[in-house]
């Protein structure tokens, strides 16, 4: 299965992700009154609600807890920790958060990028980490998994049965599945398999007063009621606490063949994507500009072509001949549009280390400087544009933006790199982010295709939603959540 390959995808240190936050703070002022407001609560009361250890009060241990990999130093101090190992620990701290009317800041492996997990001041994280239980069921070809299980741990489990967890983040071996339905994730894969929610059939959730629902099962079809269980999907802990899904698996990806295109201009490479695109359906086309091939050598050298403008990845998992038929048209179309190289393989262990490139792109460009990564996605057609506007706004804001890209579905990730502690750079760099995410709006896209809102990207919501859809959202948030407690600050 390439879309998992044999080579590791790299272990990211706690700073992955930069210390950038676009999070006003008169929003989250605004959050932290109540939490800042009146006498610590009771957590002895909390305590003895709980399994025994699942509460941690220690201030160095709590702080472990104050920010995902976005590692955002303006997160807030919790006030504790809970480390649920049941459904039961999840309902009993939310009871107890309600009661006391304490934000709760649910979190999962914490390694989202966007600071959906980042805490408040006062709030109480609730952790899932400890909820690891993993169940396949060969016969439905489900898998009941609860909500701090690794992503990677799904794939494992169900493998051994001949069966095959498409989504795959690039953090697929340190992310939970919990943290992955709170956003949606997606991954390589996903241009033909899918994200995050075409796989969930069931979710039990835990509601903003302490009630467990359980929404869909193992069922393939169901239209009884409203489809609630997509509604949470995406939802990143604001409407409920996920503590269990359960997930449709396919048979095991067959291996596949692999192309690798360079090209002149990054713009070039995403014409040919679109070509591509409308001709057949790859399992995999990613993308990578020059200044992130460059970031891979010089992090980890792999021989690849640092002067090319840009790198085209694909692969077919296409049955039969018709693999080595759908590699030949794309080769075909890469050299129709201008490609300088192109390499194909099927050899599996080949291909494995272009996408382990690919995989680590993210992580080598940290190295070059601080960084505010963007997740922005546009219809494919309006990819090039995309690319193109984001080569300007670099240029305009005199900052670096290499970006790296699920093309195949118009997913892209420009990171904006700027010298650390150089504040007028920084303000560059805002600048330049927050103007990616417009364009992106602008040419019909959004400001996230599967990292999430969370707390870095907020104020650009409304700009993509409008007044109307905005308001919608808010009123199902105060259905389901009247004393906003579940993740204050996140999402919108």
């Amino acid at each position: 299965m390439t879309c998992v390959p044999g080579a590791r995808a790299p272990t990211w240190p706690r700073g992955y992700g930069g210390t950038v936050t676009t999070v006003s703070k008169d929003a989250q002022s605004a959050d932290q009154t109540a939490a800042a407001a009146g006498p610590s609560p009771d957590l002895g009361a909390l305590a003895a609600a709980l399994a025994p250890g699942a509460l941690l009060t220690d201030p160095a241990g709590v702080a472990a807890y104050r920010f995902d990999f976005t590692a955002d130093e303006g997160a807030g101090m919790p006030l504790a920790v809970v480390r649920a190992s049941s459904a039961a620990d999840v309902q009993a701290t939310v009871r107890w958060a309600g009661a006391h009317g304490i934000p709760l800041v649910p979190r999962g492996a914490g390694s989202g990028l966007s600071g959906g997990s980042n805490a408040i001041d006062g709030c109480v994280v609730l952790s899932l980490e400890r909820m690891r239980a993993v169940e396949i069921d060969p016969t439905t070809r489900t898998a009941v998994v609860e909500a701090g299980a690794l992503n990677v741990e799904v794939k494992q489990a169900a493998a051994e049965h001949g069966l095959w967890y498409p989504p795959d983040p690039s953090s697929y071996e340190i992310c939970s599945i919990g943290g992955n339905v709170a956003t949606n994730a997606g991954g390589l894969c996903c241009v033909k398999y899918g994200v995050t929610t075409d796989y969930v059939l069931g979710l039990d959730v835990v509601l903003a007063d302490g009630t467990l629902v359980r929404l869909g099962g193992q069922r393939i079809k169901d239209t009884a009621g409203l489809s609630l269980l997509k509604l949470f999907v995406g939802s990143e802990g604001t409407l409920g606490v996920v503590t269990r899904a359960t997930l449709r698996l396919v048979p095991a990806q067959q291996p596949p063949a692999t192309l690798v295109a360079t090209f002149d201009d990054v713009a070039d490479a995403a014409r040919v994507v679109v070509a591509i695109g409308s001709r057949l359906r790859a399992s995999m086309m990613e993308l990578m500009d020059q200044a992130s091939i460059n970031a891979v050598e010089d992090h980890k050298p792999m021989g690849l072509d640092r002067d090319a403008g840009a790198m085209l990845l694909a692969q077919s998992d296409a049955p039969g001949a018709a693999r080595g038929e759908e590699i030949a048209v794309m080769e075909q179309l890469c050299s129709e549009g201008g490609a300088r190289e192109c390499f194909t393989t099927t050899e599996p262990y080949e291909g494995e280390l272009f996408v382990a490139a690919r995989r680590a792109a993210i992580y080598a460009i940290e190295r070059r400087g601080t960084i505010m990564l963007e997740d922005v996605g546009v219809p494919v057609p309006r990819l090039p544009d995309l690319l193109s506007g984001i080569a300007e706004i670099a240029r305009s804001n005199d900052v670096e933006i290499p970006v790296v890209a699920h093309a195949g579905d118009g997913n892209t990730h420009p990171v904006v790199v700027y010298p650390p502690g150089d504040v007028e750079a920084r303000n560059r760099a805002a600048q330049a982010f927050s103007q990616v995410m417009s364009l992106a709006i602008s040419l019909g896209g959004t400001i996230t295709g599967e990292h999430g809102v969370g707390r870095l990207k907020r104020d650009a919501l409304p700009e993509q939603l409008g007044p109307d859809v905005m308001a919608l959202t808010h009123r199902i948030k105060h259905a389901l959540d009247p004393q906003g407690i579940l993740n204050p600050g996140a999402g919108f």
